[in-house]
């Protein structure tokens, strides 16, 4: 098959490296890829958010699979309108990727599906959370435990051009479930754990995800079919009902709460960074999954993945463009996975290009020794204003 990667980041170069493994594949493009993807693909100029041209660049390469990365293109119609061409594509359409780009969409599927949530509260009030309705990359939730914190949060949120809800504050652990869907059928990928705020112990900013790890010691990969049965079927089951029947990755962020699972969000694409430990565990073909072929779950190996995100000094209030990057061969060479998230060439020269620059993902045994591939790894890499959490993983 030819199939074409939509996408820029670590999670659509986990994509394309795990599709290069594929017996089935012919050949492999990206737009607009990356300088790591470009080692396994055909990279392509072409923005994950011009439609038109992305189009155009499918039926001309005559491609015989679209697998979108990122979110925005989803909730913007991408599939449909490559569908409408006759293109294949793994991906939602527009309508039932509002599951992940309307809040307020996703809690009243979720309550007509009977699915455990937070409580929606009419009046904010601390403890709670603040959560803005439509896509934010990651960054549209604060937790407001204070007074201060809320009027803070409240601040900032009301800073965007999109509406906002509270809801109750839930405790506990949180978890990833990945589950590839076509309509009301679904097969899932074991469980991830991804941390999100950009500092060690869970503190500062919320960012995209500053490192992950797979399988959890909390959570068994057997649990997957479990929850997949009593949280994403009964969705897919709701979206069918309203004749939007969801294709592609249904992605559930939970937290194990002290009264079971909750549901904190759903997403219509794959987790980032998750993505990138989940993929290295996966003993199967990834090409036939994500061309529809859910007669079998993913085959994954016993072995765990942990991965290091390696950002910009200023992330996640702003980017970092044009710095040098040192030590990727280096890192790679002592047997660990890095993919490229923001990155860039320059006159031949790798250079930063974005928030998050590199994913550094150390496969082992056990968690422990995974995580010390990752970490050791990343050592090998500098460039100025690299910052990394030193706690990813640590508590497995």
């Amino acid at each position: 098959m030819r199939v074409l990667v939509v996408g820029s980041g670590g999670r659509e170069h986990a994509l394309a490296w795990s599709l290069s493994r594929g017996a089935g594949l012919a050949e492999l493009h990206a737009a607009p890829g990356n300088p790591g993807i470009a080692a396994l693909a055909h990279c392509h100029p072409v923005r994950a958010d011009d439609q038109p041209a992305l189009v155009s660049l499918a039926r001309e390469l005559r491609i015989d699979l679209v697998v979108v990365g990122p979110e925005a293109p989803l909730v913007a119609g991408l599939a449909d309108e490559l569908r409408h061409r006759g293109i294949a594509v793994f991906g939602p359409s527009a309508t039932a990727a509002r599951i992940e780009g309307s809040k307020s969409f996703a809690k009243e599927v979720m309550d007509a599906a009977g699915v455990p949530t937070a409580q929606t509260l009419p009046v904010a009030r601390p403890p709670c959370v603040l959560k803005l309705d439509g896509l934010a990359a990651g960054k549209g939730v604060w937790v407001c435990r204070s007074e201060e914190e809320l009027q803070s949060a409240l601040q900032v949120a009301n800073a965007f051009d999109q509406p906002f809800h509270v809801e109750e504050l839930l405790e506990g652990p949180e978890l990833s479930l990945f589950a590839v869907a076509a309509g009301e059928v679904a097969v899932p990928f074991p469980p991830a754990r991804d941390y999100k705020r950009i500092g060690d112990g869970d503190t500062g900013a919320n960012t995209g995800g500053m490192g992950s790890f797979s399988p959890l010691p909390d959570v068994p990969d057997g649990d997957a079919q479990e929850i997949l049965e009593t949280v994403h079927l009964p969705v897919l089951r709701e979206l069918a009902r309203r004749g939007t029947p969801f294709q592609g990755l249904l992605y559930a962020g939970l937290m194990r709460t002290e009264d079971g699972l909750r549901v904190i969000e759903f997403n219509c694409r794959f987790g980032d960074p998750e993505t990138q430990s989940l993929l290295p565990r996966l003993e199967s073909d990834l090409l036939p999954l994500l061309a529809g072929d859910l007669s079998q779950p993913p085959d994954v190996a016993d072995r765990a993945a942990v991965t290091v995100v390696l950002s910009g000094a200023a992330y996640p209030e702003r980017g970092d463009q044009g710095t040098p990057i040192d030590g990727v061969e280096d890192a790679e060479g002592s047997g660990a996975l890095v993919f490229h998230a923001g990155t860039a060439l320059h006159d031949g020269r790798l250079v930063t290009n974005g928030g998050r620059i590199l994913d550094v993902v150390g496969v082992g045994d056990t968690a422990e020794a995974a995580r010390s591939a990752a970490y050791e790894a990343a050592a090998r890499i500098d460039f100025a204003g690299m910052h990394l959490r030193t706690d990813i993983a640590a508590d497995v």
